[in-house]
C-alpha cells in the first residue's frame, strides 16, 4: 500500500481546525482556544446589545424623530427582516469562503452600520442604518458558532456555546441598562456610538486570534446554487434542526416581547421597577448558562434540554398568569424564567451545530440564523395579536399566549431526539512509501 487511511477525530481540536490554522494539541492551545471564545463572546456581545437597545429607546426615538407608532415598528423590524433575508443568501455563499475572511468582513460591516446609526438624524436615515446593521449584524451568531463547532472539540463544545450565549445575559444585565442610561442623559445616538467604539479594538483582537479555517471550502466548490439549495433545506438531517429552531422561537417570542407590558399593567409593576426585574433575570442567566454548559458536557445534551425545556415550561405558564404580587416574587419568577429558557438554548445550539458536517457548517448556520431571526418575529406577532386590552389598562388573553409557548415547548422535546450527530468525514493521508533497498 502507497498510503494508509486514518480517521479524523471529531472529539479533538486538531479534527476540526488543524490543517488549516486551528489549535490542536500545540503548545498554548488552550490559551489560544479560550481567547478566541471570548473574542467571540464579545462579538455576540455588542451585536445583542445593538439589537435590544432599539426597543427600550422607543420612546425617546418617537418624540425627537416625531416617529409614528408604525414607523417605530419598521425601526426594530428592519433589523430582523434584513438579518433574516441576509441570512439566507449567506448560507449559500458562506461556505465558500474562509471563516476568518468571512467573519472579519461580517463584523466591519456591522459596525460600520452601528456607527450609521449613532450618525443617523432623521427617520429614512435610522431606517436605513438599521437595515445596514441587521444584513451584517444578523449573521454574526450563526458564523460564531460554526466556528465554535470548527475549533472547539464535542466534548467542551457545550461549555464554548454557553460561554457564547452568556453575551445575551451580560447584554440584557448590563449592556441595555447602561445604554438606556447614555441615551437618555446623552442623547439617543450616543450609545450606538460608544458600540461602535467599543467593537474597534475587538475587530483587531478578532484578526489576531482567527485561524484561516478553510478546510471546509474545498469540499463546496463547483457545487451549484440549486443543489445547495436542495441540499440545505432537504437534507434530512438539517430538516429537524430547522424545526427545533422554529419551535424554540415560538416557545419564547410569543411571550418575551410583551413581559414588561403585562407585569406593569396586570402584575401592578411600576416602571422604574422593571430594572431590577431585568437585572435579576439578567445576573442569574450570567452565572447560570455557563453551569447548563458544563452540564450538558458531563449528563448529556439532550437530557440537560429536555428538562431546561420542562422547566421553561411551567414557568411560562406561571408568569403569563400573575397577578398583583410583591416586586421580589416577580424578580425571582422572572429570574428563574429567564435562566432556565436562556439555558435550555445551549445544548439546544450545541446539538444543532453537532448535527451538521463541518462542510456545511458555515452555510447552515447562516441558513439557521435567518430561521431564526425570520421565526421570531412571525412568533412576535402571532403573540401581539392574540393579546388585547382590557378594563384599567390591563392586558387580556396573556394566559393564552402562554400556553401557545409551552406547546411549541412540548414539540421541541421530540423534535430534539430526532437530532443527530453529524457523520464523520474520513481524510485519507499519504504515507509515503520508504524507498527500496
Amino acid at each position: 500500500m502507497d498510503g494508509v487511511a486514518t480517521e479524523r477525530g471529531a472529539g479533538s481540536i486538531a479534527s476540526e481546525a488543524g490543517r488549516d490554522g486551528g489549535f490542536g494539541d500545540q503548545p498554548g492551545g488552550g490559551r489560544r482556544e479560550l481567547a478566541l471564545i471570548l473574542m467571540l463572546a464579545s462579538v455576540q456581545f455588542t451585536s445583542i446589545v445593538d439589537f435590544m437597545l432599539v426597543m427600550p429607546l422607543g420612546p425617546q426615538l418617537e418624540r425627537v424623530l416625531g416617529l409614528s407608532p408604525h414607523q417605530f415598528g419598521r425601526i426594530v423590524s428592519s433589523y430582523t427582516i434584513a438579518a433574516g433575508v441576509a441570512g439566507f443568501v449567506a448560507s449559500f455563499l458562506m461556505d465558500r469562503y474562509g471563516r476568518k475572511a468571512a467573519f472579519l468582513t461580517l463584523y466591519a460591516g456591522f459596525l460600520l452600520g452601528t456607527l450609521l446609526c449613532g450618525l443617523a438624524w432623521n427617520y429614512p436615515t435610522l431606517l436605513a442604518a438599521r437595515v445596514a446593521t441587521g444584513v451584517f449584524g444578523g449573521i454574526l451568531g450563526g458564523l460564531a458558532l460554526a466556528i465554535v463547532g470548527d475549533v472547539v472539540p464535542e466534548h467542551r463544545r457545550g461549555w464554548a456555546t454557553g460561554v457564547l450565549m452568556t453575551a445575551f445575559a451580560l447584554a440584557s444585565a448590563l449592556g441595555v441598562p447602561v445604554g438606556l442610561k447614555l441615551g437618555t442623559d446623552h442623547g439617543w445616538q450616543t450609545p450606538f456610538l460608544v458600540l461602535a467604539a467599543l467593537g474597534t479594538p475587538v475587530f483587531f483582537v478578532a484578526m489576531a486570534v482567527l485561524p484561516p479555517l478553510r478546510g471546509h471550502v474545498a469540499r463546496v466548490e463547483g457545487v451549484s446554487l440549486i443543489r445547495r439549495l436542495v441540499d440545505m433545506f432537504g437534507h434530512s438531517d438539517h430538516i429537524p434542526a430547522f424545526l427545533l429552531t422554529v419551535g424554540l422561537m415560538f416557545g419564547g417570542f410569543t411571550v418575551f416581547p410583551y413581559i414588561s407590558v403585562y407585569l406593569v399593567a396586570n402584575a401592578g409593576l411600576r416602571e422604574e421597577q422593571l430594572f431590577w426585574i431585568y437585572m435579576v433575570g439578567g445576573l442569574l442567566t450570567l452565572f447560570g448558562m455557563p453551569a447548563i454548559g458544563r452540564a450538558a458536557d458531563r449528563f448529556g445534551k439532550l437530557r440537560v434540554f429536555r428538562l431546561m425545556s420542562l422547566c421553561t415550561m411551567v414557568m411560562l405558564l406561571v408568569v403569563t398568569n400573575l397577578g398583583p404580587m410583591p416586586l421580589w416574587i416577580v424578580a425571582a419568577v422572572f429570574g428563574v424564567m429567564m435562566l432556565v429558557s436562556s439555558s435550555r438554548s445551549v445544548p439546544a445550539m450545541a446539538m444543532i451545530t453537532s448535527s451538521v458536517e463541518a462542510s456545511r457548517r458555515g452555510g447552515f448556520m447562516s441558513a439557521n440564523s435567518a430561521v431564526q431571526h425570520l421565526a421570531a418575529g412571525v412568533a412576535a406577532d402571532v403573540g401581539g395579536r392574540m393579546l388585547a386590552n382590557g378594563p384599567r389598562g390591563t392586558i387580556l388573553h396573556f394566559d393564552r399566549v402562554g400556553w401557545l409557548a409551552a406547546a411549541s415547548t412540548v414539540l421541541c422535546l421530540w423534535l430534539a431526539g430526532r437530532l443527530r450527530a453529524a457523520r464523520r468525514v474520513p481524510a485519507v493521508v499519504a504515507v509515503q512509501r520508504p524507498p527500496s533497498r
